[in-house]
């Protein structure tokens, strides 16, 4: 009886609207704003039931269990470690626009999260964890899976509101340093004449515009208007809410992924508060295999990067504190951990289209042309590779023709033979070396990639954890394989 009186005195009161003062507004910071928005909408997209579907089917993928590992329990620790990364990355934003808010829950986010974290909402016993609960009530907890889409949808317009505005404020810069340069132009010509003075037009007749003149009028004139329609003219109070509930949402659905097979997480929200009870089907997915959580294992606490940890908690780090040093410390035996990621990325995908173009364009049909741009792609792909991998190439290939005595009687069959070899490689090397470059342009600060909101490519899907020495020896392979279809083809 007191607790649901206590809960009931914490929602918030209407106030008449002379009452309420002039609240500011985001103004620049949208962009930083729209930015923390994204990254958590598409945290959602990430974590909606198809795309869990699919991390499964990729981490059972040929590429990722040879190259990365066949671990599935390590596997499942490296997203929930990323995703989790992404998620402290978004809640760095809203805590700094929290401040700036006047509603005192939305600047004290930094208690709400470590709360959050803690695992607040299960059985509350303290005055303290009452009022966390009744504050993730409030924040969206048990919003419906229908309410959360509303939200997000909301929030995704917002966000391409807000890329908008940026280009066309691009835009507008331009043209504004055009028409100054024209007015210094006309300025110095004017100097440089020594004509009469033009006579000046009578008062209350208006200047002839310009098409320049016009068209920057018209540029600014959409400028206001996606001012209007996007963050730059929303309180602070208002986007920060948004991506506060947005943050409850996405850890709540992190937890009932992950949960019950990464250790130390807190308990799923289905288990403690009963997170989307009406739609099951919309969050259904659960994690690839289900683990016991020994008891001595305690909670994610002062996780996040804006949370200070307590002297007794430092002593030994958090469970997320070794999730998060999994993530950034990729060992030396890796291809991350070597600083070779991108170079053996896109030294695979060349090799890939040097081998689609090989099968599209027959030896026979070949022009002079044809066959020494060949030839000098492949000399492209032997430059872009390190000495070592050179070095590899040059003894296998050596090896090749000793072996095999150059052209034998059966050349067909033996070029038929390495581009079946070649193309089987390939066929699950190729797509870990396009998430990596895929990975790399998804997190470049332009502005297409920085209000991305669609699902993005995760860590355990590239070359970054990939043992070293079995990328190399997969891409030898696939090279001397194309040498070798080029001797018994030509």
């Amino acid at each position: 009886m007191g607790v649901s009186k206590f809960l009931a005195d914490l929602r918030p009161r209407r106030a008449s609207s002379f009452d309420l003062p002039q609240r500011p507004v985001v103004g620049i910071l949208a962009f930083e704003a729209a930015a923390a928005m994204s990254r958590l909408v598409s945290l959602h997209h990430s974590l909606a039931d198809h795309e869990v579907r699919r991390l499964r089917v990729d981490m059972r993928s040929p590429g990722v269990a040879y190259l990365t590992s066949n671990d599935q329990a390590f596997l499942l620790r490296l997203a929930c470690a990323e995703l989790l990364a992404e998620l402290d990355k978004a809640a760095v934003t809203v805590s700094f626009l929290g401040h700036k808010c006047c509603d005192p829950l939305l600047r004290g986010f930094d208690r709400l999260y470590s709360d959050l974290k803690a695992g607040a909402g299960g059985s509350p016993l303290s005055l303290r964890e009452v009022r966390a609960a009744a504050d993730l009530d409030r924040l969206g907890l048990g919003s419906t899976a229908k309410r959360v889409e509303k939200r997000m949808e909301k929030m995704e317009r917002y966000v391409a509101m807000t890329s908008n505005l940026y280009a066309e404020m691009e835009v507008l810069n331009q043209m504004e340093a055009s028409e100054k340069r024209i007015e210094l132009q006309q300025q110095q010509q004017w100097q440089k004449r020594s004509g009469p003075i033009p006579v000046p037009k009578p008062p209350g007749v208006p200047p002839a515009l310009n098409p320049i003149h016009l068209e920057l009028r018209a540029q600014r004139h959409r400028v206001r208007g996606l001012k209007e329609e996007s963050l730059w003219n929303k309180t602070y109070d208002k986007t920060v809410e948004l991506m506060v509930r947005a943050v409850v949402t996405v850890f709540a659905r992190i937890c009932d992924v992950f949960g019950p097979c990464v250790l130390g997480l807190p308990p799923s929200r289905h288990q403690i508060h009963q997170f989307n009870p009406s739609h099951p089907g919309k969050h259904s997915s659960g994690p690839l295999d289900r683990r016991v959580v020994p008891q001595h294992v305690q909670s994610l606490r002062n996780s996040a990067p804006i949370l200070s940890v307590a002297a007794n908690d430092a002593l030994e780090p958090t469970p997320f504190e070794r999730l998060r040093k999994l993530l950034k410390e990729a060992p030396s035996s890796t291809v991350g951990g070597s600083g070779l990621a991108s170079r053996y990325a896109n030294l695979i995908l060349s090799a890939q289209e040097l081998h689609r173009e090989r099968q599209q364009t027959g030896p026979q049909e070949e022009e002079e042309e044809e066959k020494d741009a060949a030839a000098a792609a492949r000399e492209e792909l032997f430059q872009m590779m390190p000495s070592g991998m050179r070095t590899a190439v040059t003894m296998k290939l050596r090896e090749c023709w000793r072996r095999e005595g150059g052209k034998s009687s059966a050349d067909a069959t033996m070029a038929e033979g390495w581009k079946e070899a070649v193309a089987a490689i390939l066929a699950w090397l190729g797509p870990v070396a396009r998430d990596t470059l895929r990975w790399q342009e998804e997190r470049t600060m332009e502005r297409e990639r920085r209000f991305y909101t669609r699902p993005r490519a995760l860590l355990l899907q590239t070359l970054h954890f990939a043992d070293v020495e079995k990328t190399e020896a997969a891409i030898v392979e696939v090279l001397v394989g194309l040498s070798c279809m080029s001797w018994y083809e030509e």
